[in-house]
């Protein structure tokens, strides 16, 4: 199953509809328009794009680049402090000069050493003007450049590793986040379904309380009931109609934040298509968690925090001690007051050095960082020990609360039943005298009581179905992994 990156054909109506518009959404409609509309998507899309161009940045890294570098125009007329080369003496002398310089350079990062290499052509021309007017060219046609860490910390080892388990683990959390989204859709969904189931029973309760009440005043003037038993269905009826209309603005309530979420009008008027059938899905626990593994990014983030610990411990190792570094540099260069002259006789051009870096005395501070990044390895190494014990353990309970969840809205489907059964039957009792306004209050309550509840586990077991569809990626009611369209997030 992909997840729909604005192709509902829902989304289209809704951008094209007037406003008052009245429009039929299903659950998988709600959904939809939550995938593609809501704020949370768009984040969730924004965040992914973000990792996609880190990953990108990574890649480049990897690959030659060819760069320019040029200093131009540095005008010099000034006194400096010049020591004469014979003998030795220092004074202040008139600079007078302008000076210009270019590079062009191809290089190369060398992920397995961790060195850098490229390949270089330079060009400098200084103009001086004082004591005598004079131009000088300085080029370097063509001269390979290394440098190398001899034993120091390799970051393009590591990212090598953690990288593409990082991209990887962005695509698993923005399908996650989406399905996040529809979880959150559909609990707005039901809440508004509730609602509405509220008030129509509150809507038939307050039609049914006017009739009692028609009846009532026949009876009271027939002498049948007393004028208090009058007034306790008066009273009933009265605060039928306080909870209409209570039930009214939960209503409009409810059908706001709907509609903020899945990104419609306000003044769109919905329409729910609600079907309280529900799939028959046993889950088993051991799928579950094999799904839950290899498709959702939690192993996939326990990976990369094992790695990193790792990596921490390496690059504490590699600062400690004699730090040393190669550079060489070989090639051709030549310099003369003509540019053209400049390439006549070249002459080779060798640097090599060694840097070296010996830490004498540093009062164990080395040492210490060392012995730090191990002991916050190994509590990172329990932590995630311990957090794969609670994801494994809040799988179990979840599996066991969804395949719990089927029979519970069967139960609350048949008393819902037969408490609408038990009113109806006993609103025809109170026409003939042989029921109570208090044993009908009672009995009402009881039929609201038990259809909140129908409703209410309807909804727990969508909810919990999303929820398990979150942790395992998979969507079981089509037997099918959820993706999506990762090449459309980044155009």
């Amino acid at each position: 199953m992909r997840i729909p990156i604005l192709t509902s054909f829902v989304a289209l109506a809704l951008a094209c509809l007037p406003a008052q518009a009245k429009i039929v959404l299903t659950m998988e409609d709600v959904v939809s328009l939550a995938q593609d509309h809501s704020i949370a998507a768009m984040t969730g899309r924004n965040m992914f794009a973000s990792a996609y161009w880190n990953y990108r940045s990574f890649r480049a890294e990897m690959l030659p680049s060819l760069n320019l570098s040029a200093s131009l125009g540095n005008f010099n007329r000034s006194l400096e402090l010049l020591q004469d080369y014979n003998t030795g003496a220092k004074s202040y002398r008139s600079i007078y000069n302008l000076s210009n310089d270019a590079t062009l350079y191809f290089s190369q990062n060398i992920p397995w050493t961790g060195g850098t290499v490229s390949l270089s052509t330079s060009l400098s021309r200084l103009d001086q003007y004082s004591p005598e007017r004079l131009t000088t060219y300085y080029t370097q046609p063509v001269y390979l450049s290394y440098a190398q860490s001899l034993w120091g910390y390799n970051r393009f080892k590591w990212s090598r590793k953690t990288e593409p388990k990082q991209y990887e683990a962005a695509k698993r959390e923005y399908i996650e986040s989406m399905e996040q989204v529809c979880q959150t859709a559909v609990m707005y969904f039901w809440n508004y379904a509730s609602v509405l189931e509220d008030y129509e029973r509150a809507q038939k309760s307050f039609e049914d309380s006017k009739r009692l009440f028609a009846a009532a005043k026949t009876r009271f003037d027939m002498g049948t009931i007393t004028r208090d038993q009058l007034m306790q269905v008066e009273v009933s009826m009265l605060g039928d109609s306080l909870s209409l209309n209570t039930c009214v603005v939960n209503m409009r309530s409810s059908l706001n934040r709907l509609c903020s979420y899945i990104g419609c009008q306000e003044d769109t008027e919905l329409e729910l298509e609600i079907e309280y059938d529900i799939p028959d899905i046993t889950l088993d626990y051991n799928d579950v968690l094999e799904r839950a593994l290899d498709n959702s990014s939690f192993r996939l983030n326990q990976e990369i925090q094992y790695i990193q610990t790792e990596q921490s411990v390496a690059q504490a190792k590699a600062n400690r001690g004699v730090q040393a570094s190669v550079n060489a540099r070989l090639g051709m260069s030549g310099s003369a007051n003509r540019f053209h002259e400049t390439f006549v006789e070249l002459k080779d051009q060798e640097v090599v050095g060694l840097s070296l870096n010996v830490p004498i005395l540093d009062w164990g501070q080395a040492r210490g960082r060392l012995r730090m990044a191990e002991a916050q390895a190994e509590t990172t190494r329990n932590q995630l020990e311990q957090s794969m014990i609670d994801f494994r353990q809040n799988l179990i309970n979840q599996v066991m609360e969804f395949n719990n969840q089927h029979g519970q809205c069967e139960i609350s489907r048949r008393a819902a039943a037969l408490a609408e059964e038990s009113y109806e039957l006993a609103l025809q009792n109170f026409g003939s005298g042989s029921m109570t306004v208090t044993q009908l209050d009672q009995l009402k309550e009881k039929r609201d009581n038990a259809l909140s509840s129908y409703v209410a586990n309807v909804a727990s077991y969508w909810n919990q179905y999303f929820g398990i569809r979150r942790a395992t990626l998979y969507d079981y009611l089509t037997g099918t992994d959820i993706d999506a369209e990762f090449e459309n997030l980044i155009k």
